[in-house]
């Protein structure tokens, strides 16, 4: 294991070689905005929210944006404070994120699942100094969660997108009301931290991944995002990859129609009405939309490409987009290293099928064994990445040490193999997590909430599968002597203890015994061979 001075030193040395080989742009994030919207002054995102549209060109959003920073100093926020945003992908959004990069603030974006527990260990952790939170927003009210906030030492201001009250609650229509026309963006160091985001892993509480101006530069710069056309993204803007796009066409010219929830059918009137080239998504995104627009005969024959990332990609799925006239692709990558592979429409069916894509330029990827020694090729062991969009470590240190080889190389978690014409092919997880959705699901996290029911002697989760949400959460359960428990009150359980909900599982095996290694680790691969039998069985 490497101690955190050695961390440190490889990471040093990496940052010096991207710069000399030209993958850093070796700029802040407020200097690639304010050099978007001279160059690509006229591009346009459209944002939707409820079915109705706004639409602001990249001089609209950059000048908003400086107004808002300026507001934001006024409120004694600046350089390296954490200011955590819990929003839809809406306009607002993407003028705060602006607003965060020109004080030299660190974005912390907060997917809109999580519920006030997750929320609350993730703004004590990171020491977040500002909150930022829509009123309301479909079925939650995020304003009733404040006063659960109000322990927490270093959060100092709450901004409401919205009407709003509270003591420590400022409406984003009074800061933009009082901001000020022109403000000096702060001077940042390019590889300063200036993203902090939270990802489940198999730990039970969230990692805080830490990335650079540089790191998301590179990302956001890719070749392989450039001249692709009108891009509709529905992603989430808590997640990275929500984030990311949102940001795009104010930095790199990107124009972009923006969903602030995916809905199927509003999703093919869009691709029908602006003609939209690209888009991409988890497989529930790519089944429900191909669904609706043959029941109710929506034209997408505008698309020209599909980029799929999650889990449980299968080649019919592939085929069912290629039959539609847009080539879709399994591409993969994480919130630390979030390229790893690329989309390419032109690749022939079977390496977009049956791959994971072939690996993106300046990206490195070693197959190794249980003693991190490389693998024959071909062979399959623990993927291990490297690349100038790699994060920068974890908000605790720590867990660096367990991440990390000699010469900075990430482990993954994940299990694979390099074919004969360099594409990555994911075979396993090593990563004890399931992936609802494409959202990232600690299986330790939902065993510790299982095991606070009175009922629950011993619990086990793992993953199953689902056609439409790729896996979702099984729980096998030892209940206590003479207790029973059912899955409507695992359901209830699970509500009141406030964490997402999309971590309620959702089918419960009760079992008198878990199948344990000599050492007493549950086998959940044992675990999920018995849920096929199960599910495969005549009456399941």
């Amino acid at each position: 294991m490497l101690s955190l001075e050695e961390i440190v030193r490889d990471r040093q040395a990496l940052q010096q070689r991207w710069s000399a080989l030209g993958y850093f742009p070796d700029k802040s994030l407020s200097q690639a905005l304010t050099e978007g919207a001279d160059r690509y002054p006229d591009v346009t995102s459209v944002y939707y929210a409820n079915g109705q549209s706004r639409t602001f060109t990249n001089r609209d959003l950059y000048q908003d944006g400086l107004r808002l920073a300026g507001a934001l100093r006024e409120l004694g926020l600046g350089r390296g404070d954490v200011v955590a945003l819990q929003l839809p992908t809406w306009y607002e959004t993407a003028i705060l994120y602006q607003a965060v990069f020109h004080i030299g603030a660190i974005a912390l974006p907060i997917i809109h699942i999580y519920g006030p527990s997750e929320v609350e260990f993730i703004l004590r952790q990171s020491k977040a100094k500002a909150l930022v939170i829509p009123a309301r927003w479909r079925n939650t009210d995020y304003l009733a969660r404040c006063a659960l906030y109000e322990n927490i030492p270093t959060l100092e201001r709450i901004i409401c997108v919205g009407e709003g009250a509270g003591p420590r609650v400022v409406t984003l229509h009074d800061l933009m009301a009082r901001a000020t026309a022109t403000f000096t963006p702060v001077a940042a160091d390019p590889n300063d931290i200036c993203l902090l985001m939270y990802t489940s892993g198999t730990t039970s509480a969230p990692k805080g991944v830490r990335h650079t101006h540089n790191t998301l530069l590179r990302e956001w710069g890719r070749p392989t995002y450039a001249g692709r056309g009108l891009y509709l993204s529905s992603l989430p803007a808590g997640h990275y990859t929500g984030f990311g796009f949102i940001m795009r066409p104010s930095i790199y010219g990107a124009p972009s129609v923006f969903m602030d929830h995916w809905e199927p059918k509003f999703a093919a009137e869009l691709i029908q009405r602006h003609r939209i080239k690209q888009s991409g998504g988890t497989p529930i995104f790519l089944l429900t939309l191909v669904r609706v627009a043959q029941e109710h005969g929506f034209d997408l024959s505008s698309l020209e490409s599909f980029g799929m990332g999650g889990a449980s990609m299968t080649p019919s799925q592939i085929k069912l987009a290629d039959d539609m006239g847009f080539p879709a692709a399994r591409v993969y990558g994480s919130t630390e290293h979030p390229t790893v592979t690329c989309l390419d429409p032109a690749a022939p069916f079977e390496k977009r099928a049956y791959t994971d894509g072939k690996l993106d330029e300046g990206n490195e990827v070693r197959i190794v064994d249980e003693n991190a020694n490389d693998v024959p090729p071909g062979e399959e062991g623990e993927i291990l990445t490297i690349g100038p969009e790699l994060f920068v470590g974890y908000s605790d240190p720590e867990l660096d040490r367990d991440s990390f080889l000699p010469g900075g190389w990430f482990r993954t978690g994940d299990i694979g193999r390099i074919d004969r014409d360099g594409y990555l092919i994911i075979t396993d997880r090593k990563k004890d997590i399931i992936i609802r959705g494409g959202e990232n699901i600690s299986a330790k996290e939902v065993e510790d909430v299982l095991s606070e029911h009175p009922c629950v002697a011993e619990a086990a989760v793992t993953a199953m599968p689902d056609p439409v949400y790729g896996e979702k959460v099984c729980a096998f359960v030892i209940p206590k002597p003479g207790r029973t428990l059912t899955l409507l009150d695992v359901v209830a359980h699970f509500e009141r203890s406030g964490v997402a909900r999309q971590k309620t599982p959702e089918r419960l095996e009760i079992v008198t015994e878990l199948p344990r290694t000599p050492s007493g680790k549950v086998k959940k691969f044992e675990l999920k061979r018995m849920l096929a039998a199960m599910t495969s069985a005549p009456d399941a």
